[in-house]
């Protein structure tokens, strides 16, 4: 028998749409104008994480005092404006409290661990108080730990949920509230089996909004952010970049795996894979429609958009032995597995291998891929040449290895730039650029403006 669940919607604000108090009053109006929305999946206020990074790094006690004071700040900001703050003032100092604790040890044992466990205290207060802003809206809304339903491992600052475990706790401990009151709860944080608190990497709310919407079999999920949908590029970039109406799962997906920031990378894949539509849009201005993002799409174009992702790191690696290729590559791919990093483009010659390293997902500031013992090891094999400060421009679109006019459309628009590796055909869907990261912006707009204007 096919069970038959509630239609509901999942609702995700992001930093900048709980920045203060009047973003938290626009965003719970939002939540209330459409009776559907019974899940709230929140980020931390716009700044905070920031500042939480920071303290995580281990400052000095006075540079301590003003990250904190800049935190205290933000949340009372916030609490001054509550008909009756001193509901939730009281937890929220023993949040601040908790992070001033953290920061300190952090001086002397800073860990990937204590970073996480630090940082998750953003979502945390943000939540505390929207869940105050619902209440004294005279809504029935409760507040959720969503560490107690997101099992992840232990890969801190780039966890991997537990999809199966989550699944199974959700449908028990999260369905029967959400059927009481719209339920408020945190992105980005989980909880590995230990017990200690994990993150999934910059950007993870919105994965988290996904993840719930497939466990929870929802019939939406909506990204709430500040631009109205998803455009062709970065319209900071490109002022006559164009908002996108709809777009397929797979278009969104390499925007968002190739550096458009209105989606977290790896938000799509639980929407898919329950086709749950997906809709971007501003909590700014709700008038501005925005972007739905579905399974397909009609007539869909061959350039659909230009992405960019800086922090990128190319690896050079020469062979030392005269030996067979397929032997080096094997060397180099099985030093990556025991590093655990994971090559993002590749190209080969002879005795040659070339990688593109990306370095921008985990919640730290540090490059997570390319540690002192990766790079010893491989050295041992090869000769290692490292190249950082570069971007990944992407063309992102539809059978553009079967499109006749590419390389006339698009390699004119590099001729002014040193290019520094170009990756097309193992997707039918992306043409990509690896550039020197001070031209990454002028490239964008060539090739936009080619494209798109």
């Amino acid at each position: 028998m096919t069970r038959i669940y509630p239609q509901f919607i999942v609702a995700k604000f992001g930093g900048t749409s709980v920045a203060d108090f009047d973003a938290m009053n626009r965003s719970a109006s939002i939540v209330l104008s459409d009776p559907n929305v019974r899940l709230v999946v929140l980020s931390a206020s716009a700044g905070v994480t920031n500042l939480l990074v920071e303290l995580s790094e281990g400052l000095e006690s006075h540079l301590q005092l003003d990250k904190l004071d800049t935190l205290r700040t933000i949340q009372y900001n916030i609490i001054s404006r509550l008909k009756q703050p001193s509901v939730i003032s009281a937890e929220i100092d023993n949040l601040l409290e908790n992070i001033a604790r953290l920061a300190h040890t952090a001086m002397t044992s800073a860990s990937t661990a204590l970073s996480d466990e630090l940082v998750s205290h953003g979502e945390l207060m943000s939540s505390l108080l929207f869940t105050e802003v619902m209440r004294e809206k005279g809504v029935e809304a409760s507040w959720f730990d969503a560490r107690s339903v997101v099992r992840t491992d232990s890969n801190y600052g780039c966890a991997e949920p537990d999809v199966r475990t989550l699944a199974e706790l959700a449908e028990t401990h999260l369905r029967p509230r959400i059927e009481q009151a719209i339920m408020i709860t945190q992105g980005f944080i989980g909880r590995d089996a230990t017990g200690h608190t994990t993150t999934l990497g910059r950007g993870g709310s919105d994965y988290t909004a996904s993840l719930l919407g497939e466990a929870l079999h929802a019939a939406r999920v909506d990204i709430w952010t500040d631009v109205a949908g998803i455009y062709t590029t970065d319209p900071r970039i490109a002022p006559k970049a164009k908002r996108i109406d709809s777009i397929s799962f797979s278009e969104a997906s390499d925007m968002a795996a190739y550096g458009a920031k209105v989606l977290h990378p790896a938000t799509l894949m639980p929407a898919m894979r329950k086709n749950i539509p997906v809709f971007v849009g501003s909590s700014k201005d709700t008038a501005a429609r925005g972007t739905l993002v579905c399974c397909t799409t009609e007539n869909p174009p061959s350039y659909r958009a230009v992405a960019v992702r800086r922090k990128q790191t190319l690896v050079r690696l020469h062979s030392l032995n005269s030996q067979p290729s397929y032997r080096f590559l094997a060397q180099i791919f099985a030093l990556l597995e025991q590093h655990t990093v994971a090559a993002d483009l590749v190209t080969t010659s002879e005795n040659s291998i070339a990688l593109a390293l990306d370095s921008t997902n985990a919640t730290s500031g540090e490059d997570p891929t390319l540690t002192t013992a990766l790079f010893t090891a491989l050295s041992s094999h090869c000769r290692v040449e490292v190249e950082t400060g570069l971007a990944l421009v992407t063309l992102v679109g539809n059978q553009l290895t079967q499109a006749s006019s590419v390389c006339k459309d698009v390699f004119a628009r590099f001729d002014e730039h040193a290019v520094r590796m170009i990756c097309h055909g193992a997707s039918n869907n992306n043409l990509c650029f690896l550039l020197p990261g001070d031209v990454a912006d002028s490239a964008v707009k060539a090739l936009h403006q080619r494209l798109f204007e």
